[in-house]
Order: structure tokens, then C-alpha cells, then sequence
């Protein structure tokens, strides 16, 4: 089995998707999820807040042998929605190993910023 089975999120921060005015991108976040595997990942999201009870067990699934993205402002994806300028963490439970990455387009000034890492896998 590749991957591992828990992950975590530390920084998750939503931009604002409303450039300046001379950006061409939507600012955005998103948490791709792969699974080399030859089975399904059944996985299941939790979500922590500095001011707030965390929302737990958020199902998602993740085909075998197929990577899946989402964003956090996805609504139908989730069910709910991470404000703009939310700072939270995310935990990821998969049934099989998965492998974990996070991306942010930061496009409040024109000289916009991206950044990506790997989750924290256990």
C-alpha cells in the first residue's frame, strides 16, 4: 500500500479570490488528495478553528488509482463553507494510504503569491 492513512494541514488560511486590480488569477485554496492505490479511498475530512468548535467527519472519496482536488470555497463539495480570512487546520483519515499536498494563490497585490506543500502524513 503507497501513502499514509492520516494527514495533517497546519496553515489553512482562505484567501480573498478578489485581485487587485491588475491581477488575471482568482485567489484560492486547494487540498489535493491522491490515491495510488488499487482500491478506493474513503476518507474523512475534520476542520479546526481558533474560535470555534471543529466540524468533523466530512466524507469524501478519492477513486483508486486517481487524484481528487477541492476547494475550500466548494460548498457543494463540503457542505459548508471557510470564510474569506479564516485561519483553520485540516486532519485527513483515509481507510487506504493516500498522499497529500495543499496550494494557495494569494492574489491581493499585484506581484500575486503561490505556495504549496505536502501535508504532515503519519
Amino acid at each position: 500500500m503507497n501513502g499514509k492513512k492520516e494527514w495533517y494541514i497546519v496553515d489553512g488560511y482562505r484567501p480573498s479570490p478578489e485581485p487587485d486590480p491588475k491581477a488575471v488569477y482568482e485567489g484560492h485554496e486547494s487540498v489535493m488528495i491522491l490515491n495510488p492505490n488499487d482500491k478506493d479511498a474513503h476518507v474523512s475530512l475534520t476542520f479546526y478553528f481558533e474560535d470555534r468548535e471543529p466540524i468533523e467527519n466530512v466524507p469524501y472519496v478519492v477513486p483508486a488509482k486517481r487524484i481528487r482536488c477541492f476547494k475550500t470555497h466548494e460548498k457543494d463539495v463540503l457542505g459548508f463553507e471557510i470564510g474569506v480570512g479564516v485561519q483553520y487546520s485540516i486532519q485527513i483519515k483515509s481507510d487506504v494510504g493516500v498522499i497529500v499536498q495543499y496550494g494557495r494563490l494569494d492574489v491581493q497585490q499585484s506581484n500575486m503569491a503561490y505556495m504549496a506543500l505536502m501535508g504532515h502524513g503519519n
